[in-house]
């Protein structure tokens, strides 16, 4: 990370591991420690006032939904996915984490990624520290905020962030190997098994399948069926269908 501070070798493993440098080249965009803490304002007509609650309504819009707890699910489940794939790529990479300190981090969340998202300095710490970097410093707030302004239960989000860790772990287990990166992928489900064993992600996923045990909603969705990870054998509704595995 010393001799890449541009993050550049991220790039490899896709854009939502990518994270930019510096200052964004269009505004000003708030912080996420802003965006968190961020309520009641006019979203429709000030994008930066509200930015959780101004992503929502811009998921639901794309996904033509009008259930605001649907459109909240599935854009915390691509945040969370953006958090981890940084973090987590970053160790595997660099055998270093960036310190995303919500402070540090400004967020467009009228942009999409790679480009929504813009680190002021990076500032590398050990990989031990990951879930602190993420779990704490993200995803806590982030389901604070989320919470406070709509129904969504803990465990909806806590399984979000559990599929969103296992969807980088095995993107960067999908590089590593094609690359010839083993030890890359070996240190990405190291640092993942210590991450699932913390109290939060305990058990959000079956131990043998690794599907998932709450539904992130997206069968809700106009013409939305099942995700890859889903807890459920056929979507909610259909006649022969059955509950979520446990």
């Amino acid at each position: 990370m010393d001799q890449d501070p541009g993050l550049t070798a991220l790039a490899a493993l896709g854009d939502f591991f990518v994270l930019r440098t510096g200052r964004p080249p269009h505004g000003r965009p708030p912080t996420l420690a802003e965006a968190y803490v961020a309520r009641d304002a006019d979203v429709e007509r000030e994008v930066y006032a509200n930015p959780v609650i101004f992503r929502v309504r811009k998921v639901a819009r794309s996904l033509r939904t009008t259930e605001p707890r649907v459109a909240a699910s599935i854009a915390h489940l691509g945040f969370a996915a953006r958090l981890w794939s940084v973090a987590l790529g970053s160790a595997a990479l660099y055998g270093r984490v960036p310190d995303l300190d919500p402070r540090l981090l400004r967020w467009d969340a009228d942009a999409s990624a790679p480009d929504e998202l813009w680190l002021a300095e990076v500032r590398g710490l050990p990989v031990e520290r990951i879930g602190e970097v993420v779990r704490e410093g993200h995803l806590v707030p982030l389901a604070g905020s989320l919470r406070a302004q709509l129904r969504l239960s803990e465990r909806l989000l806590w399984g979000n962030a559990a599929s969103a860790l296992m969807g980088a772990v095995r993107q960067i287990d999908h590089w590593a190997a094609a690359n010839g990166h083993g030890e890359a992928g070996s240190r990405a489900r190291a640092l993942a098994a210590d991450l699932f064993a913390h109290p939060t992600l305990r058990g959000t996923l079956d131990p043998v399948t690794l599907r998932r045990r709450s539904c992130c909603l997206y069968c809700r969705l106009p013409g939305g069926g099942l995700c890859g990870d889903c807890c459920f054998d056929r979507p909610p509704g259909a006649r022969s269908g059955r509950g979520p595995r446990s």
